[in-house]
């Protein structure tokens, strides 16, 4: 359903030009869920906004539904549903006012493709007369998500649709995600959170500009070979900073209350650093070993990128 084609996008800023994608090359297939992941600054909504045919690329190629998104902008749109990082729907209508007004921006109307929204809009229903600038974070994503498919969409976009809303809305935002790629709907969605990674069918990971890998989550995890272990002491910040100064340490990063730590060589013995950092001072360093996680993976890739080593 989506095919991108070595996308290259650079923004000319006065004297300077800003890369923001290069060589992106990815493909999401019917009724799938694909997440986009990598951080703020990554590249994510430049992608977005070519695909949506809101932005013309540099470089490159692509196709939504089979059409080409800049020779046959009209046709994509006839057949996407985007929603935005930032909340973009009328501020000052009322629930139901957007809705209609989506739906007749599309030649319809809201009874005419009720049953796409029925889920979620009866979340919505005790609240329909409130403008939407009023409403709750979480219920602006919802009522986003339903402006964005009162047209029957084949393809849905969402832009970091997550950000910003309680953890319980976010599960229930997913759970509908879910249920529309069941329906054939493809799910493009980009997110700075790891941990929605997983709930992807397959991911993307992107870092200034450029895909890192691209393969169902479990997998991806997979391909980290390096041993990997996590400490905790008194004083966390000089223990990252005297682990990070060790021959033998590849990479160490702070994952909540405790640093992940890599070595370059899996056959390291961690007690030696343990001795070593008992002789800079600090008391009462514990560690154990972990399984990697995306997040580690990506930070490992980055890593590489940053060493010249690719992946």
């Amino acid at each position: 359903m989506i095919v991108a084609e070595n996308i290259g996008m650079v923004y000319r800023q006065m004297l300077k030009e800003v890369v923001a994608l290069k060589n992106v090359s990815l493909e999401v297939k019917k009724g799938e869920v694909f997440g986009l992941i990598g951080p703020d600054g990554a590249g994510k909504s430049s992608l977005f906004r070519i695909l949506t045919t809101l932005l013309l690329p540099t470089a490159g190629r692509a196709f939504v539904g089979g059409h080409d998104v800049v020779d046959q902008f009209r046709e994509v749109r006839n057949i996407v549903g985007y929603m935005p990082g930032k909340f973009s729907l009328y501020q000052d209508l009322s629930v139901e006012e957007n809705l209609r007004f989506f739906a007749r921006v599309f030649d319809t109307t809201v009874q005419a493709n009720y049953g796409q929204i029925k889920d979620i809009y009866e979340q919505l229903a005790p609240f329909k007369n409130r403008r939407a600038g009023a409403l709750s974070g979480g219920m602006k994503q919802k009522l986003g998500l339903c402006c964005a498919l009162i047209h029957k969409p084949e393809v849905l976009f969402l832009d970091e649709p997550t950000t910003g809303v309680d953890p319980i809305s976010r599960q229930e935002f997913w759970d509908v995600l879910k249920r529309l790629s069941g329906d054939g709907i493809s799910v493009f969605v980009s997110t700075p959170y790891m941990d929605e990674a997983r709930l992807c069918d397959r991911i993307g990971l992107i870092f200034k500009g450029e895909i890192l890998a691209v393969d169902e989550p479990d997998k991806l995890v997979k391909r980290h070979d390096q041993k990997l272990v996590a400490f905790r002491g008194r004083n966390m910040y000089t223990l990252l900073q005297d682990i990070r100064q060790e021959a033998a340490v590849y990479s160490c990063f702070t994952f909540g209350d405790a640093l992940h730590v890599t070595f370059h060589d899996r056959e390291y013995v961690v007690d030696e650093l343990v001795r070593r950092l008992e002789e800079r001072g600090h008391e009462g360093v514990e560690w154990w070993p972990i399984e990697a996680g995306i997040e580690d993976y990506f930070m490992k890739l980055t890593n590489d990128r940053c060493d010249g080593k690719g992946d």
